[in-house]
């Protein structure tokens, strides 16, 4: 596959040349871009689950109710901050801190558009890119587990530790599938740095099978769907969102490692939950979904890729992700621990190693170029991974009788109420009707109307 580097596509020769004016208006941009985020998250999330639910979720404060997440932020910030006295001050307060610096930081080496003009100086859209960039979204999303386990122990409470407990297991063995995930990524693109790989899926690239010249999908997602399948459900797990939000698990824990928490340290937590919901679907965009390049038919327009349009087309891939997130909450219920990591260790892990495996077998055969093998491969494997993945692994069960139901309870369970569905009269009733009865045959009266 020839890949094509266009004047707008950034490299690295293109880093590190910025004033440092406009390196501050880069790094404020990626914060504002998360709050924002954030604040238009949880509305866009009560929204869209309210419709769901057949409800209209916010829409008093402000415009389609856009201002209800800004008044419930002003809300916490006056609310009480309650100090429990076994919590361990300093990493009490530090620990939503390193929660949300994490889930930020991550915002630093992705690609939002290509090279543009900002007062005058050419530079790309991005705060800043080395050669190891996709190591740095790694470790930030190691790095965030230390203020959920953190915060869970310095509360000194029991559901707290468990929480944090519980998080710990969890996003660690989330990682290790999603570290294989990125493994195949830059096996296929050949560079571990993120603007690189947003120019690796470049699109109009020409495949070569059997001596036929095919047009190929630039887009990871499909030339690597089983890595893109399983890169996004281990996402899911390592931002703790239902199905996976174990760690918080109201029905379980009270609310998990955040129990002890008000006030803006609550705030702080919940900012850093959804700010990596969108740093994670930023990420997902820029490895898998051609990153700012615009989709097919967009780029039958010349200048779809050029200039500021990658931010709208970017923006536009970020809130389709979110979305699917939002559908998961608001569609699957909360799996048990266990089934949740058997899924991890025993589904995601050994499918990713086999795919890894394929992937390298792949590389190895001289008659087709990469791409041409990966999508002969790749593209029927991420099919048969998703049809294993939503295909009822049980034989359904015939429904038994009511009788059937009864007789299988154990002896002494709890009480069943009478099969003909007439509930015998309470005690008082009796009583009522006891006390009146001889009233009632004296007056020559039927005592069944009482």
């Amino acid at each position: 596959m020839n890949v094509v580097y266009l004047a707008q596509d950034p490299t690295l020769a293109d880093f590190g040349k910025d004033p440092w004016w406009l390196v501050l208006i880069k790094v404020a941009f990626a914060f504002v871009f998360a709050v924002l985020a954030t604040l238009l998250g949880v509305w866009f999330e009560r929204r869209v689950v309210g419709r769901m639910a057949v409800r209209p979720g916010p829409n008093q404060v402000g415009p389609f109710g856009l201002l209800q997440t800004l008044a419930d932020g002003l809300k916490m910030a006056f609310k009480e901050d309650i100090l429990p006295k076994a919590a361990d001050k300093v990493v009490y307060f530090f620990a939503p801190v390193i929660s949300v610096v994490c889930a930020v930081t991550a915002l630093s080496v992705v690609p939002f558009g290509p090279m543009v003009s900002i007062f005058g100086h050419r530079t790309p859209l991005q705060v800043t890119d080395v050669s190891v960039a996709v190591l740095v979204l790694l470790a930030c999303s190691s790095l965030a587990v230390y203020g959920i386990v953190l915060g869970g122990w310095a509360s000194g409470s029991t559901y707290p530790l468990l929480g944090g407990l519980r998080s710990s297991a969890q996003m660690i063995s989330y990682e290790v599938a999603m570290g294989l995930s990125i493994v195949a990524v830059f096996m296929t693109a050949g560079t571990m740095s993120t603007s690189g790989i947003v120019a690796k899926q470049a699109h109009g690239t020409q495949l070569s099978i059997g001596g036929l010249d095919l047009p190929a999908p630039g887009w990871y997602a499909i030339l690597l769907l089983p890595s893109f399948v399983i890169f996004f459900i281990a996402t899911v797990g390592e931002t703790n969102r239902a199905p996976f939000d174990l760690p918080e698990a109201e029905s379980e824990l009270v609310a998990g490692f955040m129990t002890e928490y008000s006030s803006l340290k609550f705030a702080l937590f919940m900012l850093s939950e959804y700010v990596a919901m969108v740093t994670m679907s930023a990420v997902t965009t820029t490895l898998f979904l051609g990153g700012w390049r615009a989709p097919w038919p967009i780029t039958l327009w010349e200048g779809a890729n050029s200039g500021w349009w990658p931010m709208l087309w970017f923006f536009g891939k970020v809130i389709a992700l979110v979305f699917v997130f939002v559908w998961l909450r608001g569609t699957l219920p909360r799996l048990r621990y266990d089934q949740f990591m058997r899924f991890g260790w025993k589904v995601l892990l050994p499918i990713n190693l086999v795919w890894i495996l394929v992937l390298s077998g792949l590389r190895s055969i001289e008659d087709w170029d990469t791409e041409s093998k990966v999508i002969a491969v790749g593209i029927p494997a991420g099919v048969l991974l998703i049809l294993t993945l939503v295909w009822p692994s049980r034989k359904p069960q015939p429904k038994p009788s009511v009788q059937e139901q009864v007789d299988s309870r154990p002896h002494g369970s709890f009480p069943l109420p009478p099969m003909d569905l007439q509930v015998p009269p309470s005690p008082r009733t009796m009583r009522v009707v006891a006390e009146r009865e001889p009233a009632n045959i004296a007056a020559g009266s039927d005592s069944r109307e009482v």
